[in-house]
């Protein structure tokens, strides 16, 4: 690909009516902003129906889709819901209330359940093609709606009757009937209506990245309906968890949580659990980035008993064995490898063994030497990520020396802005990378308070920072565009 430039923001992170960001008018708003800008790609976090603390990370499942993303206004157009009867909710809130938005936008989504039973005939022919174009989406709706009727308490814990059900299928559904389809409805009506953003960003000339989790969360479909795929014990529980050692981000390293793959079961089959994930990200998004790929190489595994994560050990991973496999099925699959942290040699082999651009993250160079250091051509560079600070607020943590040695460095190549955050946006835009994605909070120059995750830490604030309206943004744009045409990124 030609040199060109990204924006990395959370669909949640969008403005919204209806207290978060979701598939309606005002996305496409962003699209058209930042394609009007010279932009070719959207960078988004994950999808799939949020678990353990609102976690994009932690999904009940690796190919459903969140049902709060849907539009309400939007229903309403597709004459499901009366425009009248449509609130707004938390418009103008800087943040997301995850539970709140959960409760106001459930009645609204069963209101147009009821019109869209009533009106069958007319969504029949493509409702019946998408079940059945997508296998996951029974198994999802029946994991849903027994972890529904289980006070959402883990699958581990239900009756055994739905504990086995992926298995056995003793358990008769009839009484359940309503309910998954109800399920089914709100998938039906998320992609499509996803469908219709993705289109708009085609049009507009807009690339969009996904970001696949390496691992899956234990409370979720993909582990209740695949057992035999992970390390675990007789009753469900993991034997091994996943994480990292202690790093940048903790010293005590990060236990995850996440149960560990048994991978020679998955390459016993071809890896048929990882090619079915992968299969359907390639569906859904132009690109995608493999979270923690450092993994393929080696994964820290976790004896499930210890507390931190400091007590585990590496264990190398399937390597050449899974791309090989992965390329012989999709060899037109458009991936980029999450390769922070602390790594060994092998990992930018495997990457590079497959030209796969992996990440320079500017804020984890913070001194002018390291500066120096010319960005490799097949790489992203990003100021930072949604799991550090912003540019300005990690700018406000460091010692006045060093503040004046980086301006010092900045300035004698001839930028000259005021805002640190604009020094290293167009500093990055410079680089000799083919590619350059900046975080939505550092083109607006946020503090603290657009910190979209930390690391180790579980719920709130995580995941809740949202943007109220464009005013800001539309202003920093013809800044931008003026840089990424300086820079040879402007999208042709």
């Amino acid at each position: 690909m030609e040199r060109c430039a990204g924006v990395l923001a959370a669909v949640s992170s969008l403005p919204g009516n209806q207290g978060i960001g979701d598939f309606g008018r005002k996305t496409k708003m962003f699209i058209d902003q930042i394609a009007d800008a010279g932009f070719r790609i959207w960078q988004v976090l994950p999808m799939q129906p949020l678990g353990y603390g609102n976690s994009p990370y932690q999904p009940y499942s690796s190919f459903a889709g969140e049902p709060i993303f849907i539009n309400i206004d939007r229903l309403s157009e597709m004459d499901l819901l009366k425009q009248s009867s449509i609130k707004n909710l938390n418009k103008f809130k800087e943040s997301v209330s995850y539970e709140e938005v959960r409760k106001f936008k459930e009645p609204y989504f069963r209101k147009a359940f009821y019109e869209f039973k009533k009106q069958f005939e007319r969504f029949e022919k493509e409702y019946q093609k998408f079940c059945a174009d997508n296998d996951w989406l029974e198994e999802y709706a029946v994991f849903i709606t027994f972890k529904k009727a289980n006070d959402m308490k883990e699958w581990r814990f239900w009756p055994d009757e739905m504990k086995n059900w992926p298995f056995d299928k003793k358990l008769d559904l009839t009484s359940y009937e309503n309910e998954l389809f109800y399920e089914k409805f709100l998938q039906f009506m998320f992609f499509l209506q996803w469908k219709e953003i993705h289109d708009h960003a085609k049009e507009k000339g807009i690339e969009i990245m996904g970001d696949i989790p390496f691992y899956v969360g234990l409370d979720s479909a993909d582990v209740w309906a695949n057992r035999k795929q992970f390390l675990l014990e007789a009753d469900g529980s993991p034997s091994f968890v996943a994480g990292v050692p202690p790093d940048y981000f903790s010293e005590t390293g990060q236990r995850w949580g996440n149960p560990i793959y048994d991978w020679k079961a998955m390459r016993n089959n071809g890896y048929a659990f990882w090619m079915r994930r992968l299969a359907w990200q390639k569906a859904c998004y132009d690109i995608v980035r493999i979270d923690h790929f450092r993994a393929f190489d080696t994964y820290w595994k976790i004896n499930a008993d210890c507390e931190t994560a400091m007590d585990g050990e590496w264990v190398l991973g399937e390597g050449r064995s899974f791309f090989d496999t992965l390329y012989q099925k999709m060899p037109d699959i458009h991936l980029v490898a999450e390769d922070l942290g602390d790594i060994r040699p092998e990992v930018l082999k495997l990457r590079d063994a497959y030209q796969l651009p992996g990440m320079d993250v500017l804020l984890f160079r913070m001194e002018p030497k390291m500066l120096k250091r010319p960005a490799k051509k097949n790489s992203i560079v990003y100021t930072g990520t949604h799991d550090n600070d912003t540019a300005e607020e990690a700018y406000g943590k460091f010692t006045h020396n060093r503040r004046i040695a980086l301006r010092r460095f900045f300035h004698n190549r001839g930028y000259n802005e005021r805002n640190f955050h604009d020094l290293l946006v167009h500093f990055a835009f410079d680089s000799d990378a083919d590619y350059v994605i900046i975080p939505l909070q550092d083109i607006l120059g946020l503090k603290e308070e657009g910190h979209m995750n930390h690391p180790g830490t579980i719920g709130s604030p995580n995941w809740e920072w949202k943007l109220k309206d464009y005013k800001k943004l539309t202003k920093e744009m013809n800044k931008l565009k003026k840089w990424l045409v300086n820079a040879h990124r402007e999208r042709k």
